[in-house]
């Protein structure tokens, strides 16, 4: 792992005193390690997980040529462009059952989903759109007998429409899906409810996966009390251990939560010896500003080599990241800020994509969704800020986006009755009503 001055020495216009949202991200880009474990997991339970090893379709999907649909197959040779098109039926093909039978000239196959195409055939004409013409009756039963029919109640010929269907219509080719040794799935990919289903049609009952990450957390403060304890004078309950279980548990991580800890140094030092002795990452949410009282910062850099960074954003100004370590272990750590909202902000500004990197998990661009301002809204440049907003859609189907109210970063009732950030790019300045902004959807975050 690099050290935090080589990274700092390849990002341009370093300065912690006046960081850039951009380069905060690159330098933790540029900083984590990913892990390197790798298990085998039964495929029900893969799901979420970071794929370790490309997945190589060792079968073509689908092995041959079938219908896409009910219908009647046939030889688009046999199509007239003139007129109808009337053929016999020879017979019947089944889903899972190959058809015996010859198919001579003139003739077709009732065909169910599913089928291989009969030899010969290459094209499927659905049911609906034929007319089909009952199997006549013997008149004479000293006759010599008909051959027997293919089913009871089965046409004996269909009629077709010109025009309704042309060559190679209704037909799945052999490998259209995947082609044998073709990649079916690449190494970090967080596995979703499709790819457990593409994994299944390849016959895979197990799957590698990276080891899951184990993020240990915490919060500091003297003024923190945690749900059920009585709340004294100029207390308050500590909701960013939750907010961060909650944010954490939809990654998919293993969630360690080592409490609220007293800003007392003894208490905090053995609180970092824990998590990262028993985590991959640890985040903390208060302590990293400048204060007499904090005992946070001192305590993070005699264990390990930390950055104390001002970025230019709002919320989440103060925070802290490097590394951690104790008794031969070492953990990245994520010092966030204490005020609940800009726990979250800078949670999904930095930390999220950062804990699905080191997960193994391959970059993914965070999805932005873009709306009309229905206010202006008042803005400097110089930093980024996100703004909590409610997107709707508007008369005419776009999308617009209100501000919640006060943009406090105390006030988690606005992440609350929000669906979505507002970001205002570091350079740009104030928006007015009727103009375009980002958002940031929560439904799109994990």
């Amino acid at each position: 792992m690099p050290s935090l001055e080589a990274v700092a020495s390849c990002i341009a216009g370093y300065d912690p005193d006046a960081l850039t949202v951009s380069q905060a991200q690159d330098f933790i880009t540029r900083f984590v390690p990913a892990v390197g474990a790798v298990e085998m997991l039964a495929l029900r339970s893969a799901l979420g997980r970071v794929l370790a090893r490309d997945v190589i379709s060792p079968i073509a999907v689908p092995a041959s040529d079938n219908s896409a649909m009910d219908g009647y197959a046939l030889a688009s040779a046999a199509l007239r462009t003139d007129a109808a098109t009337v053929l016999r039926v020879a017979g019947t093909a089944y889903a899972g059952q190959q058809f015996e039978g010859q198919v001579a000239a003139g003739e077709c196959v009732r065909i169910m989903t599913g089928a291989v195409m009969p030899a010969g055939l290459d094209t499927v004409v659905p049911q609906e759109f034929v007319l089909r013409t009952p199997e006549a009756k013997p008149q004479d039963e000293t006759r010599t007998p008909s051959p027997p029919p293919r089913q009871a109640g089965e046409s004996q010929s269909i009629t077709i429409p010109p025009g309704i269907v042309a060559a190679g219509d209704n037909r799945r080719l052999a490998g259209e899906d995947l082609a044998f040794g073709e990649a079916a799935l690449n190494a970090g990919r967080v596995l979703r409810p499709a790819d457990i289903g593409l994994l299944a049609s390849l016959g895979q009952a197990e799957v590698a996966v990276r080891r899951r990450l184990r993020v240990a957390f915490f919060s500091t403060g003297d003024e923190l009390r945690s749900i059920g304890e009585p709340l004294d004078a100029g207390c308050v309950y500590d909701s960013n251990r939750y907010t961060l279980h909650a944010m954490l548990t939809r990654l998919g991580v293993e969630v360690l939560d080592f409490g609220v800890v007293r800003d007392e140094p003894a208490a905090l030092e053995a609180a970092f010896r824990s998590a990262c002795e028993n985590a991959d990452a640890v985040i903390t949410s208060g302590g990293v500003s400048v204060g007499e009282a904090d005992h946070t910062r001192k305590v993070m850099a005699t264990l390990g080599e930390v950055a104390f960074w001002r970025i230019a954003m709002r919320p989440g100004r103060p925070m802290a990241f490097g590394r951690v370590s104790s008794n031969a272990h070492s953990a990245v750590l994520f010092g966030l800020p204490g005020n609940p909202v800009a726990v979250m902000v800078t949670f999904y500004a930095f930390v999220r994509e950062a804990l699905l990197a080191m997960a193994g998990a391959a970059p993914q661009a965070m999805p932005m969704l873009r709306a009309r301002a229905t206010a202006a809204i008042r803005k400097k440049p110089g930093r980024t800020e996100y703004q909590r907003g409610i997107v709707t859609r508007a008369a005419d189907g776009d999308w617009d986006v209100q501000l919640t109210g006060a943009q406090g970063s105390g006030i988690l009732r606005s992440m609350s009755m929000a669906n979505g950030l507002v970001v205002l790019h570091h350079g740009q300045g104030s928006v007015a009503e009727g103009e375009r902004v980002d958002v940031l959807p929560f439904d799109g975050l994990v």
